[in-house]
C-alpha cells in the first residue's frame, strides 16, 4: 500500500510541476518573445504584459513549490 501512495504523490508532484512549466512558458516566455521579435498585432500595452508575465511567473512558482511539497508526503 505504501508503494501506491508514493506513486500517487510522485504523479501529483509531476503534474503540478508540468502545469507550472506550461504556465511560465505561455505567460512569460511567449510574450517576451513577442516583444523581442516585434509582434505586429500586440494588443496589450507593455505595462499590462509585464504584469501578466509577473503573475504567471509567480503562480508557476507557487505550483512548483506545491509539487515539491507533495514529494514530502512520500513514505518509507
Amino acid at each position: 500500500m505504501v508503494l501506491i501512495h508514493n506513486e500517487r504523490a510522485k504523479l501529483l508532484a509531476n503534474w503540478l510541476n508540468t502545469l507550472a512549466t506550461a504556465l511560465i512558458a505561455a505567460g512569460v516566455f511567449a510574450p517576451a518573445a513577442a516583444l523581442v521579435y516585434g509582434a505586429p498585432s500586440l494588443s496589450l500595452p507593455v505595462d499590462r504584459l509585464l504584469l501578466l508575465a509577473t503573475g504567471c511567473f509567480a503562480v508557476g512558482g507557487i505550483l512548483h513549490v506545491l509539487g515539491w511539497l507533495a514529494l514530502g508526503r512520500l513514505r518509507e
